[in-house]
């Protein structure tokens, strides 16, 4: 960081202010894959050093922006290195901050020892660089068939196709067991084929166990005392689920990014947070339930989240910058 100081300074009239500050890109139109999303960064690694190509830190910072909205941690690494560094682009340890929280939740070991180095936790609302992009396109729902004359209507969530590999008995428990805690079963079974594949035994590296995945403080914030119990656990995996759902008032996507990342994590980053694993689960959720969005609630459950609203305002500023 000195170095990058002294050779600042060695610029005539040049300030740390008046270095350039990279824009924010604009929203992509259509699906981000993976792979798109490595080669900004290798492009903008490429640009920052010079490697083949003219060197251009703004540019750098820019692709390196691009790849954190959608998750790369190694990406938010490096841009939270170039605010620290004043590398081309102005200093920002506020903002530098956030990007080595990002990557260092995301299991990067230097990212975590930077942000030790800035004091620990940021403070404020994460930058534009780690807000949600734009809404991936997921396929259309189904059609609910015509009802007869007279007949009442019958709700989309109804006429979700269920996982065709889900075992015969977990169906039949869950169609049993989901209205009590006012879910469709094809939310809790779309859930657990992305948690455990329907495998009773399951074990993240991170401890979650069973069908529904559970945490063991998950699990005992809700009752469970057998996590490895079928039972215990789906139940416990609904009364999370539903608890989710009331907490965003039914919002469906930000219910699953809380699922898989904690619903601390979502009100930080206003909707799904800048991990690719969380982003990539929640994608393939909503692909398998045809992008229904909102999904009844029950709001005794729990209060609205405190952060409601801004994450609502968040997404629509990123909705309008698309159209």
């Amino acid at each position: 960081m000195f170095a990058a100081a002294v050779a600042v300074a060695q610029v005539p009239g040049l300030t740390l202010e008046q270095l350039p500050r990279p824009t924010m890109p604009p929203g992509e139109r259509g699906p981000v894959v993976p792979a798109q999303v490595e080669r900004w960064r290798q492009e903008a690694k490429a640009l920052e050093y010079g490697d083949g190509v003219k060197r251009d830190e703004v540019a750098a910072a820019k692709l390196y922006c691009r790849a954190s909205r959608y998750g790369d941690a190694e990406a938010q690494y490096s841009l939270g290195w170039m605010l620290t560094n004043a590398r081309g682009i102005q200093r920002n340890d506020a903002e530098a901050a956030h990007m080595f929280a990002a990557a260092a939740e995301q299991g990067l070991q230097q990212a975590q020892n930077m942000l030790d180095t800035l004091g620990g936790t940021p403070l404020g609302d994460p930058p534009p660089c780690l807000r949600p992009p734009e809404t991936d396109p997921v396929a259309a729902a189904p059609a609910a068939p015509p009802a007869p004359r007279g007949a009442r209507p019958v709700s989309l969530w109804a006429t979700l196709p269920l996982p065709a590999s889900a075992p015969p008995a977990i169906v039949s428990y869950v169609k049993l067991v989901a209205p009590e805690y006012q879910l469709s079963p094809a939310l809790v079974l779309a859930v657990m084929a992305q948690e455990s594949n329907f495998d009773p035994l399951a074990e993240s590296p991170k401890k979650a166990q069973g069908l529904m995945q559970l945490m063991p403080e998950t699990g005992a914030r809700f009752g469970v005392l057998r996590l490895r119990d079928p039972s215990q656990n789906i139940r416990g995996g609904m009364a999370y689920l539903r608890w989710l759902l009331a907490y965003y008032e039914g919002d469906v996507q930000m219910a699953l990014a809380a699922y898989n990342a904690g619903e601390k994590a979502v009100d930080r980053y206003l909707g799904v947070p800048p991990y690719a694993e969380t982003r990539l689960y929640v994608r393939r959720i909503m692909a398998s339930l045809g992008g229904q969005r909102l999904h009844p609630f029950d709001a005794r459950v729990a209060e609205a989240s405190p952060m409601l609203q801004r994450v609502r305002a968040a997404m629509q500023v990123i909705q309008a910058g698309v159209r």
